[in-house]
């Protein structure tokens, strides 16, 4: 029984080690939340370095498919919304077709930050697998990026036929946002704080 107890204690600083570790990460990551530009850039700097290897080194056609096909199906998480209007089987809709309709803000079913995530971690993945020569299985990559290409565009033309349906965005682009009280409406001295 003490042999194993002694086993227990010499693991016990390793354990602290990645516990405080994952403490730091976890902290840095929180850190970065509401900082999403940068977050996309350092993402898209990681993609074209991944990229740029991939063309240096003139293989790993299939890790870069098999990625192409992760990013999409992320993709369609981003662009769907949480609620599923097709699968809802109650009579009302789910979003305002009138304006005079109570406001439901749309909701994905994978939020912005899980999917800059899950991309970045998967670019950061396939970067690592492109340094092993186990991973480049010789292929004719044209045949793959035609057949990725088709299945982006009749995947993209279903996805924004479902939006046209169901009338919803998923963007916030153009969309009216708070400013606060104007100014003209009156001068009563009360602020809000």
């Amino acid at each position: 029984m003490e042999g194993s107890g002694g086993g227990g204690s010499a693991s016990s600083p390793v354990n602290q080690y990645w516990h405080n570790l994952s403490k730091l990460y976890q902290h840095y990551l929180d850190k970065s939340t509401p900082h999403s530009a940068y977050r996309w850039i350092g993402t898209l700097v990681i993609a074209c370095i991944y990229a740029l290897r991939v063309i240096y080194v003139q293989g790993f056609y299939i890790v870069s498919y098999g990625l192409g096909i992760y990013l999409l199906n992320l993709l369609i998480g981003f662009l769907s919304p949480l609620v599923d209007p097709q699968l809802e089987p109650s009579d009302a809709p789910l979003l305002p077709t009138k304006g005079s309709d109570e406001f439901k803000p749309f909701i994905r079913r994978l939020p912005e930050f899980k999917f800059w995530y899950s991309f970045t971690k998967a670019v950061c993945i396939a970067f690592v697998m492109t340094f092993f020569s186990l991973f480049d299985v010789p292929v004719f990559w044209p045949i793959l990026l035609c057949y990725w290409v088709v299945l982006f565009v009749l995947t993209m033309r279903r996805q924004v036929a479902h939006m046209i349906k169901y009338k919803y965005i998923p963007f916030n682009l153009g969309k009216q946002k708070y400013s606060g009280k104007k100014s003209s409406a009156g001068s009563s001295g009360s602020r809000a704080d």
